[in-house]
């Protein structure tokens, strides 16, 4: 395993982090526990979860992934050999009612009743990386695209929002700040607000990035790379689009996107053109599609971590075995030409 250091802390991560999103839906608590093992033993360190989970959000399921973490931190006496992340949900009326009636906030109640629930899911008495899961303005994340103003007469002001996540690091229930879908203008308000009034610094990023979307790299990496808060890149696999498995249609029985249609956002045409593109490299070359994708990611220089999710032992283990995969010069001149063609088919 490779490690990097989590922005300008003294903690080092594992280049790959397991994602835990499916853990409480997909997965039992009995495979999370066997992916928890293996990615241990593997040398994995990172861990990231978030009130949310699982996904699809439900409100019979929430809160649901941060249960079993807790469990197995507690069965195996880890906790001090984990760096554990999680998030607090942003606003979404109509479609998280079930997460303090949908009109979150990064206020203090809402900040204080997240974080106290996330503690006593985890069984824990802090959270080592506390992220704001989606910003509360109107933005562009989660795939939208063209910018549109909304009202912000109720937003939380990002210093109020750093004094409270301040009043929790020194209450000793946190370490450090992350941000999560958020656009460069967002990075950089929050580095401004924490540089001038002395307040908790953002360490990491947590937004998508694979190779059907590289709208980071756009902005958001040269933020990441000067001000040490680096990437943790999700979605690197597109929901596994880019294993090549959905190619010509196919449904595989349990996977994602045959359990849940609604998820669209990796399976558009051109997308799937991209996809067939970068899975013909991948065949030209030996290489396995998925560990080919994974292992382009791990290698920018603005990442500190890429986030797996595996609802198999099979794909846990490949996902983890691409930190020893390096891709050769004519691989990555082929991915580039491919993007070329197909430029971020899934923002």
């Amino acid at each position: 395993m490779q490690y990097r250091k989590l922005g300008n802390t003294e903690l080092e991560v594992s280049v790959i982090c397991l994602g835990t999103m499916t853990w409480g839906e997909q997965n039992t608590r009995f495979e999370a526990f066997e992916q928890m093992d293996y990615a241990f033993a593997q040398g994995v360190n990172f861990f990231d979860t978030a009130e949310l989970y699982p996904i699809p959000p439900r409100a019979d399921t929430y809160g649901q992934t941060e249960v079993i973490i807790g469990e197995w931190l507690k069965k195996t006496g880890n906790r001090d050999r984990i760096v554990l992340a999680s998030k607090i949900a942003g606003p979404g009326e109509g479609w998280i009612d079930h997460i303090r009636k949908g009109r979150t906030r990064f206020n203090r109640a809402n900040l204080q009743a997240a974080l106290e629930a996330s503690l006593r899911r985890l069984q824990v008495d802090c959270i080592d990386l506390y992220q704001l899961h989606w910003p509360e303005r109107n933005t562009n994340f989660f795939g939208k695209l063209g910018f549109e103003p909304g009202d912000e007469s109720d937003l939380t002001p990002v210093a109020e929002t750093l004094a409270l996540l301040q009043e929790f690091v020194q209450a000793g229930k946190i370490r450090y700040v992350g941000l999560s879908n958020e656009t460069p203008w967002g990075i950089m308000r929050f580095l401004q607000a924490a540089e001038r009034l002395d307040l908790p610094r953002v360490v990491s990023v947590q937004n998508p990035y694979s190779l059907l979307n590289r709208s980071y790299e756009v902005g958001a990496a040269e933020v990441s790379w000067r001000e040490h808060c680096g990437l943790l890149a999700y979605s690197p696999l597109g929901f596994g689009v880019l294993s090549g498995k959905y190619l010509n249609g196919a449904r595989p029985p349990g996977a994602r996107l045959t359990l849940f249609p609604d998820y669209t956002r990796y399976s558009s045409p051109s997308a799937e053109k991209a996809t067939a593109a970068y899975a013909e490299l991948a065949r030209a070359n030996g290489l396995d599609c998925a560990q080919m994708v994974l292992a382009f990611a791990n290698s920018r220089p603005f990442l500190t971590s890429t986030i797996i999710g595996a609802t198999s032992m099979e794909q846990l283990r490949s996902n983890i075995a691409s930190i020893d995969l390096h891709l050769s010069v004519e691989v990555l001149q082929g991915i580039e030409a491919i993007h070329a063609v197909h430029p971020n088919p899934s923002p």
